[in-house]
């Protein structure tokens, strides 16, 4: 039974403060490799934490989409291929990672110089 104030509504204030199971925790494994790497330094600046794991979990870490786009184009100006789809979809350091690692980088494709035509004389 949730306490409730004498309105009748959620008193917030009496429920008790969140335990160490509230909060997902998973053992540290350093990111591997220099895409991990990169993804998790940019990770850190936005989160402002200390280190991210390879497991780590953008949302639980406290990103929101904010913050996601934020991520994509911090990793775009670092040279990576991403999108913000591709963090929803992979949310963690090492998923997110093994897709980028995969994406297909953009081919600058010269534009083709159209030679100009004079009028013909029809015979």
């Amino acid at each position: 039974m949730w306490p409730l104030n004498p309105a009748g509504k959620l008193d917030r204030k009496a429920l008790p403060e969140p335990g160490a199971e509230a909060v997902v925790s998973r053992a540290y494994e350093p990111p591997r490799g220099e895409v991990e790497t990169l993804i998790a330094g940019v990770w850190a600046q936005v989160l402002k934490l200390e280190r991210v794991g390879r497991q780590d979990h953008f949302f639980e870490l406290g990103g929101h989409s904010l913050l996601a786009v934020g991520v994509v184009a911090r990793m775009r100006k670092a040279g990576l291929e991403v999108d913000a789809r591709m963090l929803f979809s992979q949310p963690t350091l090492a998923g997110l990672a093994g897709l980028v690692g995969h994406a297909v980088a953009r081919v600058e494709v010269p534009l083709a110089a159209i030679p100009q035509l004079g009028h013909r004389r029809r015979i």
